[in-house]
């Protein structure tokens, strides 16, 4: 895999058992309007690696992880998952990729006056008919609310099942859209800022959640962050994008200091 400094990539944290789904983009930009969000994009991302994506905001993290689940389509090159064109696919072909690919979004996107039952099984609902959908959202199976309880139990909020979203707490809500997305049994995470609102604490907790989880899995992870602490703590590589290029990807500890003081340098943005 070509890295902007001519370097090679290495896989960071995938092993050959892995059922993580592989991406892959090639000389792959995104204008929107007058704005180059992404300007010519190399990347290639195995199955079951951890890879943090860090940089400024605006720098074109939440454009990379749109384009990786099929939400953004590239208006110059190309993006594969697992191999197949995604400019290629039929909506319906299309909208079955995205059901493998799980993503948690910055406000969560969670309806707060859902109770957590539904919200989680809200992730389950793009790989079901819209019939289909509808019966399992309104009379939930047993087997689905089994289910759902025994990811929450995963991410430590089993008794909340039946609450309204809208009275728990701002981590307990992070927590619910992290269920969601597994629930969604997905290949891929995706999760953008996803701990932008919550205290320092809280913050280390879901990230070091969706790591373990993620291995635990087999799942291929990508996370933006603002946080570089934690972006250095939980991720074996990382990849700096400035605006709307990849300044840098390779194992965390190969980028050196003065790199990630450049990246976040405020001056010429």
């Amino acid at each position: 895999m070509s890295t902007t400094d001519g370097t090679q990539g290495k896989s960071q944290g995938g092993t050959s058992s892995s059922r993580g789904a592989r991406f892959s983009l090639r000389n792959s930009s995104v204008v929107l309007g007058s704005t180059v969000a992404l300007d010519s994009v190399d990347l290639e991302i195995g199955s079951g690696e951890a890879v943090g994506f860090v940089g400024l905001s605006g720098a074109g993290k939440t454009t990379l992880l749109c384009l990786l689940n099929g939400t953004v389509r590239p208006t110059g090159g190309t993006v594969h998952v697992d191999g197949r064109d995604l400019a290629t696919l039929s909506f319906e072909e299309l909208r079955k990729v995205r059901s493998g690919i799980g993503f948690v979004h910055q406000d969560l996107s969670l309806i707060p006056n859902l109770r957590v039952l539904h919200n989680v099984l809200a992730g389950r609902l793009g790989k079901l008919s819209f019939w289909g959908g509808m019966r399992a959202f309104l009379f939930p199976q047993r087997r689905y609310v089994h289910q759902i309880h025994e990811i929450l139990e995963r991410v430590g909020i089993p008794e909340k099942i039946y609450e309204r979203t809208d009275r728990l707490s701002g981590g307990q809500r992070q927590r619910v859209a992290i269920a969601r997305a597994l629930f969604q049994q997905p290949e891929g995470l995706l999760a953008d800022e996803p701990v932008s609102s919550v205290d320092p604490a809280r913050a280390r907790s879901a990230v070091s959640l969706l790591t373990e989880i993620s291995r635990e899995q087999g799942l291929t992870l990508c996370v933006s962050l603002h946080n570089l602490h934690l972006a250095r703590e939980f991720f074996p590589r990382l990849v700096g994008l400035r605006a709307g290029r990849v300044v840098f990807d390779r194992a965390t500890e190969q980028v050196g200091e003065d790199e990630f003081q450049a990246l976040y340098d405020l001056n010429g943005v």
